[in-house]
């Protein structure tokens, strides 16, 4: 019987070391900074647009966990109340940001485009989905309201970004007015589950729930927590859905769970054609008019 335990133990500690191993490796994959799953999931070919031609100032704040945290403030050419953070995607840094934030600033808008932590200027050493991004986008909407005490804010997210959004959202920020998520997921352990089969062409058990306590260990927080379709019924401002309908990334039907899941007022913009994070690209002057419109009856 003796014999018989130490095998079963035995056996037991070479099955955790092997689940560890193999959890440990597809977190680093997705998650550590920069994730080297960026070459699967975003556009190799895409280049940041160019730096906005607005005076601009470099903001930084600390987030909860330590990490400084680095963004831009730009200004627009006359006094305004009205701030939109701008939040980029996976993969990305705020310059990618760069187009969306001269839209605002031409309409009069102060623009803040953070680095997430772990990109760009920002300290960090994993990505978590949008879930300690949100906490760190309460503190940037904090420090807007140090600045500005009159200040409107509204958050514009795209994919990654967007859940962010969604989070930071449902977290209640101070002065938050509206938000915009563009092809935002229901949650990140769904779509990287879609993505496992797509590049490895694994199954979602046993792996999904080793990364799930991996990342946990290793970053804070599970994947299972950067789950916006469990935060979208706790905002209480007005949501703007984006999705394109050919998006094979995010798919489509996320957006409409999250909007049936929404209990804000609320409005959704399909953009017909669109691959993921292609809304903007397929037509800016609808895409923008449909937001800026938004925004408009919101504040």
């Amino acid at each position: 019987m003796r014999k018989v335990l130490i095998a079963i133990s035995v056996l037991l500690i070479i099955l955790i070391g092997v689940g560890y191993f193999v959890g440990d490796y597809f977190v680093n994959f997705a998650l550590k900074a920069p994730p080297p799953a960026t070459a699967n999931i975003a556009d190799p070919n895409l280049k940041a647009p160019p730096t906005p031609n607005f005076p601009a100032e470099n903001w930084t704040i600390t987030s909860a966990d330590g990490f400084k945290l680095n963004a831009t403030y730009y200004k627009p050419a006359r006094e305004s109340h009205e701030w939109a953070i701008l939040i980029h995607g996976y993969g990305r840094d705020q310059t990618f940001a760069n187009d969306y934030a001269e839209e605002y600033l031409k309409r009069g808008w102060n623009v803040i485009t953070p680095d997430l932590r772990g990109c760009g200027k920002s300290e960090g050493v994993y990505l978590t989905m949008g879930a300690l991004e949100s906490q760190d986008v309460v503190l940037w909407a904090e420090k807007i309201v140090e600045t500005d005490p009159q200040a409107k804010i509204i958050l514009h997210g795209v994919s990654m970004g967007a859940a962010t959004a969604m989070m930071t959202a449902a977290l209640n920020p101070p002065h938050l007015a509206a938000i915009v998520e563009d092809c935002g997921y229901t949650s990140a352990y769904e779509m990287f589950t879609a993505q496992l089969d797509k590049i490895f062409g694994l199954p979602e058990f046993p792996i999904m729930p080793i990364v799930d306590i991996v990342s946990k260990i290793k970053t804070g927080v599970a994947i299972s927590d950067a789950a916006p379709l469990k935060s979208v019924d706790k905002i209480s401002v007005p949501i703007l859905f984006i999705h394109g309908d050919a998006d094979k990334l995010v798919p489509y039907e996320m957006m409409n769970r999250l909007f049936d899941a929404a209990t804000a007022e609320k409005e959704k913009f399909t953009v017909a054609g669109a691959g993921h994070a292609n809304a903007k690209r397929n037509n800016s002057a609808v895409y923008f008019d449909t937001v800026f419109k938004f925004l408009s009856n919101a504040l």
